[in-house]
């Protein structure tokens, strides 16, 4: 067979059920092969980044390799950013792109470029094939890579005399990673000597990241939780490994998060983080974040232990592995499962209640405005018995979602975290749903976010994918916005996406200064898009949108003067919390921190 058709049988070999691939003049030989074979679904995305973020979001929900395909050249660069999101976020992907002809590597051929050099940082592992023997071994060992160990991208560069050459495959061949050993051993030593630790603190609190949902610990977390009685607060990508209505859950601590989860892990005297990598949106002043507490950092990937933070007890180990251990040690001990127990620490428990009813979660409501929270919390009611997914593109929405909407299961959150990419929300819609096409997929987006990866509408209504989609409309890069009210003195500068010459209606009654006009756009996509203005008309409006049986698309005006609160300000820390809507003062800082007035445990 060719080389493009093994590359195909090797696809079908590791499970692939579907490749979201834009063809072109050098992987047309690939493109071909996949037409022809039945077990895989071939989907045409309608630009290669809406393709790679398409494959992310099905790794993100599945824990399973996501699959893309490009051509050279061009559409290879433009999968470079999905890639990178991929390596930040831990995403398993195989990337697939086609490359000119061996003999024509380094002469400038037309569309060549080196993508395999350019991804070298971005990415797990790297493979050009020059041989179209190693193709069996190479693909075997992309895959290997992408889904053991840390998970992330990997890329397979195939020349397209690669692809067409003919040979007689070795589907058998073995792999050869002699300096790869994604295993590790248990380290039982250093997980008794933390835990005695752990039990004698009086203010312990737990830290937990995107780890611990890649190791799909959240059982073997929520029951350690509950024999030790420790109160749990999340990073974003850690959102769902514990149970959002769970009393023992704090939510989302960080820039944005709650009062109650940073003062409790800041104010804490036993810190247990579990996969997590002490990012600055977590942290904020890095020097300053748990400055009272031993900490005891666990992660699989020995680079993160130590690299931004300095701790007590570093342990390298697999998340549900240590979880299930302690879980092991605790039952021989006699300590019990208990939802919640409030004689427990009555103290420290006090304070976090303290925090809890004292500075909630909340918003404000205004006459005939729609706030983005409403949105949010209206959605969440009408989907809290069913087991949707929702994705996020990155801004205001996307925090908000974090905020408000109580993710109660791991993987049902499909959202861009360390790279942050505008974009994401509707192709990893895409990806979610052809993952999981029982599950309701709702896409939370900006309008500017929305607009980056708008042509997936034409995949959407093509591929009849029942995707939903709501946008929070407020003809403003929202988050850059609320950086210009907090350091600018709120001059804009092109963070208005409408005609600034016609000026800004923040009624969003005038018709002519709204742009884009989605209902039309969307229209011309074959896709039903609805807007609304109205508080009163919300609720309604997202049940037409959920019980739609095709996708579906709510256009939601919302004032862009709201922001997301709490803050706590880059390179600052808890104590410096925002928690009310103020101007700069002129010199590149919030004019007022309100977080001293904070009641404090220490």
């Amino acid at each position: 067979m060719t080389g493009a058709q093994a590359l195909v049988h090797c696809l079908v070999r590791e499970g692939v059920d579907v490749v979201f691939a834009y063809p072109g003049g050098a992987s047309l030989p690939m493109q071909q092969a996949l037409s022809h074979e039945p077990s895989i679904r071939t989907i045409l995305p309608r630009h290669e980044q809406g393709g790679a973020f398409a494959a992310e979001g099905y790794g993100r929900v599945t824990g399973r390799v996501g699959v893309c395909m490009s051509t050279s050249g061009p559409g290879a660069t433009n999968m470079v950013t999905p890639i990178a999101d991929a390596c930040m976020d831990s995403v398993p992907m195989v990337a697939i792109t086609a490359q000119v002809g061996c003999s024509m590597i380094g002469t400038s051929a037309f569309q060549e470029t080196d993508v395999f050099g350019m991804t070298a940082p971005l990415v797990k592992h790297s493979y050009m094939i020059t041989r179209v023997e190693d193709i069996p071994r190479i693909v075997k060992e992309a895959f290997h890579l992408a889904r053991t160990g840390r998970p992330g991208p990997v890329l397979i560069d195939v020349p397209k005399n690669i692809q067409t050459a003919v040979f007689t495959p070795d589907f058998g061949a073995a792999m050869d990673l002699p300096g790869y050993h994604p295993g590790i051993p248990l380290p039982a030593k250093s997980l008794d000597e933390a835990l005695p630790i752990i039990l004698k603190a009086q203010r312990p609190a737990m830290y937990i990241g995107g780890g611990v949902v890649i190791a799909d610990a959240a059982a073997e977390l929520r029951e350690f939780a509950e024999r030790t009685q420790i109160p749990v607060a999340n990073t974003l990508m850690g959102i769902g490994a514990m149970p959002a209505s769970h009393p023992l859950s704090l939510g989302m601590l960080g820039m944005h998060g709650s009062v109650a989860a940073n003062n409790t892990v800041n104010e804490a005297d036993v810190v247990l983080a579990i996969g997590v990598r002490f990012d600055d949106r977590v942290t904020g002043a890095v020097h300053g974040f748990c400055q009272h507490a031993q900490i005891i950092h666990v992660d699989f990937d020995a680079v993160e232990l130590g690299k931004n933070k300095r701790v007590d007890m570093e342990i390298r180990a697999d998340a549900r592995h240590a979880l299930q251990y302690w879980n092991s040690r605790l039952e021989e001990q006699g300590v019990h499962v208990r939802s919640y127990a409030l004689e427990n620490r009555p103290a420290w428990f006090g304070m976090i209640d303290t925090w809890k009813q004292q500075y909630p979660l909340a918003y404000e409501l205004r006459e005939h405005e729609i706030v983005p929270p409403l949105v949010i919390e209206e959605l969440y009611r009408q989907l809290k018995d069913e087991d949707a997914i929702i994705c996020t593109g990155v801004g205001q929405h996307q925090m908000f979602t974090a905020q408000f909407y109580k993710f109660e299961e791991p993987r049902r959150l499909s959202t861009s975290g360390g790279l942050g990419s505008m974009g994401y929300g509707l192709p990893a819609a895409m990806g979610a749903h052809v993952a999981c096409p029982e599950k309701q997929v709702v896409n939370i987006d900006g309008d500017g976010s929305f607009l980056m990866n708008v042509q997936e509408l034409a995949t959407i209504h093509t591929e009849h994918m029942p995707v939903k989609s709501i946008i929070l409309d407020n003809q403003h890069l929202g988050m850059v916005v609320q950086w210009e009210d907090l350091k600018y003195a709120s001059n804009r500068a092109n963070t208005f996406l409408a005609d600034a010459t016609k000026g800004y209606d923040p009624s969003h009654k005038t018709e002519e200064l709204l742009y884009p006009n989605f209902p039309v756009l969307c229209a011309g996509f074959g896709v039903k898009c609805e807007r609304v203005t109205e508080p009163e008309e919300l609720p309604a409006a997202i049940r037409r949108m959920l019980e739609a049986k095709e996708a579906y698309v709510l256009d939601v005006m919302v004032p862009h003067d709201v922001h997301v609160l709490p803050l706590i300000p880059g390179g600052m820390t808890y104590r410096d919390v925002v928690l009310e809507r103020v101007a700069g003062d002129g010199k590149g800082r919030p004019a007022s921190s309100l977080g001293r007035e904070i009641p404090s445990a220490l």
